[in-house]
């Protein structure tokens, strides 16, 4: 099977041994983006719903340099540091997500990188 690493400057770059995205086949794994702003390099401010916007706009940046988009997006994960943002972040997610909405895993965790209060990874299917 071939995979290649996916890869745009329209979204942070990785900050560590990893991709931004893989693909193999039809298939577009995208890592867990936080809410870095890739022009400046710093976390969003602001509440749990403008680092979800962040988030989302990085995690379609990185599938539009494949030529794909959220709509084929089949399965994410989402990670909270701070369930009680469940509300907001879902709010915003909502913007982004049309029905058939992905398949969707929440959970709650302790910390995550750079103090971010959110985490969002994809799964993507091509027509190809």
């Amino acid at each position: 099977m071939d995979k290649k690493e996916v890869k745009t400057k329209m979204a942070p770059a990785a900050i560590g041994p990893y991709s931004q995205a893989v693909r193999a086949g039809n298939l577009i794994f995208v890592s867990g983006q936080i809410p870095v702003d890739p022009s400046s390099g710093e976390v969003t401010g602001g509440g749990i719903g403008k680092q979800t916007r962040r988030v989302l706009e990085n995690l379609k940046a990185i599938l539009e340099e494949e030529g794909v988009g959220l709509e084929d997006v089949v399965k994410t994960t989402v990670y909270l540091a701070d369930l009680s943002g469940f509300k907001e972040m879902n709010e915003v997610y909502a913007e982004f997500f049309v029905p058939p909405y992905p398949a969707r895993a929440t959970v709650g965790v302790s910390a995550l990188p750079k103090g971010a209060g959110i985490e969002i990874d994809a799964t993507a299917v091509t027509g190809e």
